[in-house]
């Protein structure tokens, strides 16, 4: 059964990663192709622009936030089932941008495909 990891892109890629998803809308700053070391830029699987820039990664709308984003996914059906598929045949890592490492649109997804049938690890 594979296992689907959560970290900053920040973080230097290891082997363990398995197949790296960046599920960001936009390019992290600072970070080089090269250094993403991605499989895959999924960015059609990240919340809205209407919706990112209204939770402005702030802790006290993160509950909210994360309800809207599950109703997002919900309606996004291609790019759930096809990080399911991934998820499910491979070791995967879910890579994002953002500072916070337990307040962030990867870890609402994790936890939803979680709901999937998907074996959830964080490694912070």
């Amino acid at each position: 059964m594979s296992t689907l990891r959560i970290k900053r892109i920040y973080d230097p890629a290891v082997p363990t990663d398995g197949f790296r998803v960046l599920v960001d809308r936009l390019w992290p700053r600072g970070v080089s192709k090269t250094r993403a070391a991605l499989d895959l830029w999924l960015k059609e699987i990240a919340p809205s622009a209407e919706l990112r820039e209204w939770f402005d990664h702030e802790p006290a709308r993160f509950d909210e936030f994360a309800e809207k984003y599950r109703a997002e996914l919900m309606n996004n059906v291609e790019p759930v089932k096809q990080l399911c598929g991934i998820v499910k045949s491979r070791n995967t890592t879910l890579l994002y941008g953002a500072q916070d490492r337990h307040i962030n649109q990867a870890v609402v997804l994790g936890k939803f495909l979680a709901k999937h049938g998907v074996r959830f690890k964080t490694n912070g």
